[in-house]
């Protein structure tokens, strides 16, 4: 393993940490301001703590805490494979991921913020634990959503030939790609550890096996595990939009609402992006969706505003704080 000079490590440490701190929180400044209809939705959100709704609202609250708690959970159990951690150490590493993914497509810098707290020696490797978490909630995403496509192929209250500006033909095309795919990332999903020992055997990959071999321990017990973590916090996803859009008022039954959302994550997991435009794929997709049952084109704006503020940008704001306190490199 290579060693880094205390000077490196000074400089990322004093000055690369603070420059960094200081990107993102000019990042999410912009990501805010420029948002459409940013008045209005702040004004609906705060004009509901005061009517007979706030209940809905105190639950779409303590789900952002209990959100990102599954998250820190699951990161906890995997990164527990190389070393110990506790929840609030796992906690801080989640909430950084948020805030490095800002300016990354598919939010790929979040295994970079996860990382900042583990030890040197084992970053590497959580970086490959932190894609098998991905990859359960990945799973999920793709089962729920495939359900939600056939949702609306079978509703016979649609009428309408297109469905995001997509024909029928593609909306079918939708869920075969995502019942292939989600078959064929729960196999390698499942059979994970045998794909390492394969992978051993390959010589030219086999250099790399120092940093993917931890992922040959996940037995079928921990898998499963990561999956019921996922889930859990897949419907606390699913359960927050629908409080918020009844906050709202826009007026869609449960079973509407519920597969609706499960299609818009679907669309998030699958359309390449930047954590920095999401909200205007979000919004734009969350309208093409739900207005299919809801005119209150504002409502549905506002909640997805609501839940982009709440479940993105206020974790990553945190995070950034998180980035600052803390020293890439620790003295030995």
């Amino acid at each position: 393993m290579f060693r880094i000079n205390k000077e490196v490590k000074i400089f990322f440490n004093y000055v690369i940490g603070p420059l960094l701190g200081a990107w993102l929180f000019y990042s999410l400044y912009l990501q805010l301001k420029t948002q459409p209809n940013l008045t209005y939705s702040l004004i609906q959100i705060k004009n509901s703590f005061g009517n007979k709704d706030i209940w809905k609202m105190a639950g779409v609250l303590l789900m952002v805490f209990l959100n990102w708690g599954i998250e820190s959970r699951k990161w906890q159990v995997l990164v527990r494979m190389i070393q110990p951690i506790s929840f609030y150490t796992a906690f801080k590493g989640v909430l950084s991921g948020v805030a490095l993914s800002i300016n990354t497509p598919n939010r790929v810098g979040e295994y970079g913020g996860r990382i900042l707290f583990i030890n040197e020696g084992n970053r590497l490797k959580a970086i490959s634990l932190s894609m098998a978490g991905s990859i359960s909630q990945l799973i999920i995403t793709l089962i729920m959503g495939s359900f939600g496509v056939i949702y609306l192929l079978i509703n016979s209250t649609l009428h309408t030939d297109y469905i995001m500006g997509l024909s029928m033909f593609w909306i079918r095309m939708l869920l075969y790609v995502s019942i292939t795919t989600g078959v064929l990332f729960g196999i390698f999903f499942f059979r994970i550890s045998y794909i390492i020992k394969f992978i051993d055997r390959i010589p030219f990959l086999a250099k790399y096996q120092y940093f993917i071999n931890v992922l040959e321990k996940f037995d079928p017990k921990l898998l499963l595990r990561l999956l019921s973590l996922s889930f859990f916090r897949y419907m606390i996803f699913v359960i927050q939009y629908i409080l918020l859009m009844s906050v709202l008022h826009v007026e869609v039954t449960l079973a509407q609402g519920f597969w609706a959302i499960t299609v818009l994550y679907l669309v998030l997991a699958i359309v390449p992006s930047i954590a920095i435009a999401e909200l205007g794929i979000r919004g734009k997709f969350s309208v093409a969706l739900l207005s299919l049952y809801s005119s209150n084109i504002i409502g549905i704006m506002g909640s997805t505003f609501g839940i982009w503020f709440l479940n993105l940008f206020i974790p990553a704001i945190s995070g950034s704080l998180f980035i600052l306190s803390n020293r890439f490199f620790k003295d030995k």
